[in-house]
């Protein structure tokens, strides 16, 4: 049976993370020197697979980190960008709760349906983007290896769906700084988590 193999990486760190993980969605910011670090630990950590492509958001954080770590042509595709954070963008989980409780209330009770930050993007908006990438890169690539850079909100976001989780459990999903989910994907569209947040 062919299979898909795809190695789902988070960035690296960046200088919003770091600081009390502020916010940061569609803002293009860079890597920070731990950042660079991190991805190259993936590239060692990868460094025995071959990949047959490496796609990545457009965003540098994760374009970098997808650069770093394979040392190939990175792909930039738009569907893979973190979500859309609307008035949360740039502030920490306690600066926007403290400005509008009802926003983050209501993302925690239902964010397929519900926008972050009351004018970014609702989770079902989130996964069926990046959803429609994966089928995709599924009709692309038969079988083989796939190396893909996203972000913390988008990865949970897609896998808790892919899992039959509502969405809202999505938050009970690790993603850290460039460290590798591992799924497959099968040619009837099968979908097989082996590795979560793993140093392989």
């Amino acid at each position: 049976m062919h299979m898909l193999n795809v190695y789902l990486l988070r960035h690296g760190q960046t200088a919003w993370n770091a600081d009390n993980n502020r916010y940061c969605g569609r803002t293009d910011i860079s890597l920070t020197a731990t950042g660079i670090r991190q991805a190259e630990a993936v590239k060692e950590q990868l460094k025995g697979i071959t990949f047959d492509g490496v796609y990545s958001s457009p965003l540098e954080r994760a374009f970098m980190t997808a650069n770093i770590a394979s040392g190939v042509h990175v792909k930039k595709d738009a569907r893979l960008i973190e979500a859309d954070f609307g008035d949360w963008e740039k502030k920490t989980k306690e600066e926007f709760i403290a400005e509008n409780a009802t926003l983050w209330h209501n993302w925690m009770e239902d964010p397929a349906k519900y926008k972050a930050g009351g004018t970014g993007e609702s989770g079902m908006e989130i996964v069926t983007r990046v959803d429609d990438f994966f089928r995709e890169l599924r009709e692309r690539h038969a079988s083989g290896n796939i190396l893909v850079a996203a972000h913390n909100g988008v990865n949970r976001l897609y896998l808790a769906y892919k899992l039959g989780m509502p969405l809202k459990n999505y938050r009970m999903l690790v993603q850290e700084n460039a460290s590798i989910t591992m799924f497959t994907l099968s040619a009837e569209g099968d979908f097989t988590l082996q590795h979560l947040n793993s140093k392989l």
